[in-house]
């Protein structure tokens, strides 16, 4: 391919690209890089990936699909990387002082998931794609599919991946949604975006689960996003007592981020949140019946979860809440048939019901929970 047909194929796509929704567009060869492997493996031989087993197939081995793209797209030779801002237009953090809340993280609050308004964009992209190149091969991925979409993105000069892992743009912060074309056009790869944090480690400092190791390593376990959204259990006590209100999926280690000064909030339709999940409250997200569930969360990436791990979550909540006044809910609950869920409630009211009968002005900060419905004093 000359230089000049080059430039003209990677300045279409990225034309193009805009007009189909995307914010930033880059390229990267298809090639492995061993760098992401061996932190594939690390991650994955450490037990970090906890319950997700969708991670590792039945074991780690060097033949994992997720550590090289042409696992996927055999004949592939570059990898298009996309992005999709969708900046808050508030401080998504605010919510975790209204205790009588429940804080969805800032993607899912959205009437449509994601995914689904992603893909159609990139579909269309992809069919543009080949109908300029007649006979090129295309797949189209959207965080459905072993793809280590950060590792590529950051390749792809789209962002580095901070201290967090996540992915940090210098023009958009913390929030955009990756997306990814891989093709048999041979594409010129652009040049890796460098690592911006320097010193800073206040994603780090942020976590309330203190589910990073070490900068650049996560624990998943005892990530508030795995905790909400991927693991199907009863959550440690410990754990609980440190997700505060929220119920779906966190946003702390992003929120921080001193790029986010870069960042602008979405202007896309298909982002803007809903108002009855900016700030949701807790006793009416108890209070869903399965149906009901089912009903407010048809399209929302929320839904996945299911009534009993949201139940879950909320009653997680309502016990970090401090509110007496959630008691009977909690009581209510821990009747309910599914026991993930009963066990919770139980939890959640033994630290309201200590509360409750506490003297006033004591509220039993020094304490630290041993397992579910006891507490014991330090």
């Amino acid at each position: 391919m000359t230089e000049n047909a080059t430039s003209d194929i990677r300045a279409d796509i990225r034309e193009q690209a805009r007009v189909e929704g995307f914010d930033r567009v880059g390229f990267a060869s298809a090639e492995a890089d061993p760098k992401d492997r061996a932190a594939l493996g690390e991650f994955l031989n450490n037990g970090w990936h906890g319950d997700m087993d969708w991670l590792a197939g039945v074991s780690w081995s060097d033949d994992n699909p997720r550590g090289t793209p042409k696992a996927l797209m055999d004949d592939a030779r570059s990898v298009i990387v996309l992005g999709v801002n969708y900046g808050p237009d508030a401080d998504p953090l605010e919510i975790s002082s209204r205790t009588d809340r429940g804080a969805v993280s800032v993607y899912a609050r959205p009437p449509k998931d994601y995914h689904d308004v992603v893909k159609k964009r990139l579909k269309r992209l992809g069919r543009w794609l080949v109908e300029r190149h007649p006979g090129a091969g295309v797949k189209v991925f959207v965080d459905t599919a072993p793809v280590m979409e950060k590792p590529l993105a950051a390749r792809a000069g789209i962002g580095w991946q901070g201290k967090h892992t996540n992915l940090v743009s210098r023009q958009f912060g913390s929030w955009l949604f990756l997306a990814e074309i891989f093709t048999t056009l041979d594409i010129p790869p652009d040049a890796p975006e460098p690592d911006h944090c320097g010193s800073c480690d206040l994603c780090i400092k942020a976590c309330p689960t203190d589910a990073f190791p070490a900068p650049g390593q996560l624990d998943a376990r005892r990530c508030v996003s795995y905790l909400t959204i991927e693991h199907k259990g009863a959550i440690e006590p410990d754990l609980m007592a440190g997700m505060g209100n929220r119920i779906y999926g966190c946003d702390d280690c992003l929120a921080v981020c001193p790029w986010n000064k870069f960042a602008r909030p979405a202007l896309d339709p298909a982002f803007q949140p809903r108002p009855d999940l900016a700030a949701a409250r807790l006793v009416e997200l108890a209070g869903l019946d399965e149906a009901e569930f089912k009903a407010m969360f048809q399209g929302s990436p929320i839904k996945r979860t299911g009534r009993e791990r949201f139940a879950r979550n909320v009653l997680i909540a309502i016990g970090n809440s401090g509110d007496a006044a959630l008691l009977d809910i909690a009581e209510t609950l821990s009747r309910d048939p599914s026991p993930l869920v009963a066990e919770t409630a139980r939890w959640a009211m033994a630290r309201l019901s200590r509360l409750d009968a506490s003297p006033p002005g004591d509220n039993h900060s020094s304490e630290t929970v041993t397992h579910v419905g006891e507490r014991t004093p330090t």
